[in-house]
């Protein structure tokens, strides 16, 4: 890779904002769909929402009673459902697990024990991916990272110990675990389960594709470039046909340390600069007792991580893929769609600000008949990032070297493109975006539904400012995009998409055409009548039931609201679209992660991370292990992340979740 230049930081790199066009942007009538109402200004509460219940379709099968927003140390969810416990921080994973004790912890004991902040999770059936059994499946869990301020009594930020370095790397990575439900208990952890695995900081894994191999790759206890130890701050992922989870890499940036140890003419310092890795000391201190998190002594580390990781969690020892075709960036989401010739699309999001979305096409196709094929599908194939036109049209742009502005001497060759994702993005004129995160296809109308959490530098000083497709200025509150592939052809170039919710609070400022420059706070909901919609901030992870509806979970609510995070549902068709009605209240601190159906829509598997973290919401800067904001799940110190499943209790009707 040419050397870039380290003047422009992520906000002010050359990729299309639509700066030029915002003059042209006249507003799609199509995003209105009945949006002439007039909305009083009031907040939305439970009465008001349930009224207008009577008159909802049956077709899209929420009548469950919305919930407040809440601010209290508990789980709240909706009338007539149950969520309980399923495991804990530091549960067994095995039967041979030594019970938890935040006293005593240590890097062998945790390795056996569920890992720290779970995120991302998967419900996969038993006995194989393909069997339909609604009572017995495994979890696959990502653990994403560490708060060890309230992990460790009398942690010291500025010296942690070796000890407690060594369990937080223990604590990172994922889980597969056995799961059953009972007539008694309900969902419960199998630890004898030949299936349970912990992969954690250390892990071995192999790196495969374009980059495996390529000198940026190789380091002083790996030369070949093609192995490589663990996996961190994995957020989001996803599942494949073939019944493999793809876990995402996100901010992988933190670990490190000592940029300002490279000299200025060393290429890979605009790459670690461009990914922001910090110039001194790392935020975990992991650098002083682990070499290859310090950028003087081992600088090709950090090209190691940022991937999509592939694992099988029907083998409890197959060696973890990191599919380097599939780009490397801050991965929020590794969403895999069939198309109708057999080739595997998968979707992406970059979650930091002004980053970019993408989309990788296999060029092999998906062999049902043999499973075993397929494992290297993800190792060939094109990457493209998506350009948002102000007219509601697109274009996925392919990131191949030798095409376009992907040419020598800037870019050598594909490796130094998938190593560079960002620099050939900007390259070839993405939409920089609001912090793509969670991008799910919808198994009813197809269509992609994409969240962006928010972006509070949008229009700020020399930032981009609001776009067609980021249409606020300071966007606080996020939004989801509604995007369709031509032809609903998950492998088109070319696509048309619409706002299909600005979100926020629309007691505050409702508005009808969402053309942008907005306010911060202007909301839009699919052009339903604000006055009856749940308040939402920050939408992070989504997914669909059966009928095509869409469940978002939020990250960021007790900063915006000064009220905990939750689960929300909204119809995306009929007379309903843009009902948007809260479902599930997290705990005080904790982010409501990633949420989950299985058992045919019975059970809502939910992940709640870190509660009680340091600086997440009010009051909460000072929260320590002595002294934590939250003391959920146990009521006792330290807070534990835990893994919820939410269902309907007995008795009250249909056990689907959401009706």
């Amino acid at each position: 890779m040419k050397f870039r230049s380290q003047s422009k930081l992520p906000e002010d790199q050359p990729g299309d904002s639509f700066q030029d066009v915002l003059s042209r942007r006249i507003a799609r009538r199509s995003f209105l769909k009945g949006a002439l109402l007039t909305a009083p200004l009031l907040i939305a509460g439970p009465a008001a929402l349930s009224r207008h219940l009577a008159e909802a379709e049956e077709g899209d099968g929420l009548n469950f009673k919305p919930i407040n927003l809440d601010n209290q140390d508990r789980v709240l969810v909706a009338e007539g459902y149950d969520a309980k416990i399923l495991i804990r921080w530091g549960d067994p994973v095995f039967q041979s697990s030594p019970n938890f004790d935040p006293f005593n912890q240590s890097k062998l004991t945790q390795e056996h024990q569920f890992g720290y902040n779970c995120d991302y999770v998967a419900y996969l059936p038993l006995p194989h991916h393909r069997s339909n059994n609604p009572r017995q499946g495994l979890l696959w869990i990502n653990h994403e990272y560490t708060n060890e301020a309230i992990m460790f009594p009398k942690y010291d930020a500025q010296n942690p110990t070796h000890a407690q370095v060594d369990v937080a790397l223990a604590a990172h990575g994922g889980a597969v675990i056995e799961i059953r439900r009972n007539s008694r208990d309900g969902w419960e952890v199998v630890t004898g389960s030949l299936y349970n695995r912990r992969i954690t900081g250390e892990t071995e894994m192999e790196i495969t594709g374009p980059a495996a191999g390529d000198d940026m790759m190789k380091v002083s206890y790996d030369e070949t470039g093609r192995r490589v130890r663990g996996m961190f701050n994995n957020c989001g992922g996803g599942t494949t046909p073939w019944g493999t989870v793809l876990t995402c890499e996100e901010n992988f940036n933190q670990y490190f340390a000592n940029r300002a140890s490279l000299p200025d003419t060393d290429e890979r310092k605009a790459n670690h600069t461009r990914y922001g890795l910090p110039e001194s000391k790392s935020e975990r201190g992991w650098e002083l007792y682990h070499d290859r998190f310090d950028l003087a002594k081992d600088p090709n580390e950090p090209f190691r991580f940022g991937w999509v990781v592939e694992i099988d969690p029907y083998d409890p020892h197959f060696i973890p893929k990191k599919r380097t075709s599939l780009g490397r960036l801050k991965h929020e989401a590794a969403t895999t769609v069939l198309a109708p010739d057999g080739h595997i699309t998968v979707y992406t999001g970059d979650d930091e600000r002004f980053e970019y979305m993408y989309k990788f096409v296999s060029s092999g196709r998906y062999n049902q008949a043999n499973r075993a094929a397929n494992f290297g599908l993800l190792d060939q194939g094109t990457l493209y990032v998506a350009k948002f036109n102000d007219d509601g049209t697109g274009q996925w742009l392919p990131l191949v070297h030798g095409q376009g502005a992907l040419v020598a001497p800037d870019f050598t060759s594909q490796a130094d493109v998938l190593i560079n994702t960002r620099f050939a993005a900007d390259a070839v004129g993405g939409t920089k975006m609001d912090r793509p995160e969670d991008i799910e296809t919808n198994p009813v109308n197809g269509k992609v539904y994409c969240a962006m959490t928010n972006n509070t530098n949008r229009g700020t000083g020399s930032n981009p400012t609001a776009d067609a497709a980021n249409p606020r200025t300071g966007n606080r509150h996020g939004h989801i995009i509604e995007l369709t592939e031509d032809g609903n052809d998950p492998t088109s170039l070319n696509f048309g998409w619409e706002i299909f919710l600005l979100c926020g609070d629309p007691a505050v400022q409702p508005v009808n055409d969402p053309a942008p420059p907005l306010t911060a706070e202007a909301t839009y909901f699919a052009g339903f009548d604000p006055s009856k919609v749940s308040p939402i901030s920050s939408p992070d992870n989504i997914t669909f039931d059966r009928k095509g509806n869409l469940w978002i979970a939020t990250d960021g609510q007790p900063t915006t609201f000064k009220m905990n995070d939750g689960i929300f549902a909204v119809p995306v068709e009929g007379k309903e679209r843009g009902f948007l009605r809260q479902f599930l209240s997290g705990v005080i601190g904790g982010e409501v992660a990633s949420l989950h159906f299985g058992a045919q829509d019975q059970a809502l598997f939910v992940t709640i991370q870190h509660p009680g973290e340091p600086g997440t919401g009010p009051d909460s800067t000072g929260s320590t292990f002595e002294t934590p904001t939250s003391v959920w799940p146990d009521g006792t110190t330290p807070p534990r992340p835990s893994v919820v499943v939410a269902t309907k209790k007995k008795g009250k009707g249909s056990p689907v979740i959401g009706s």
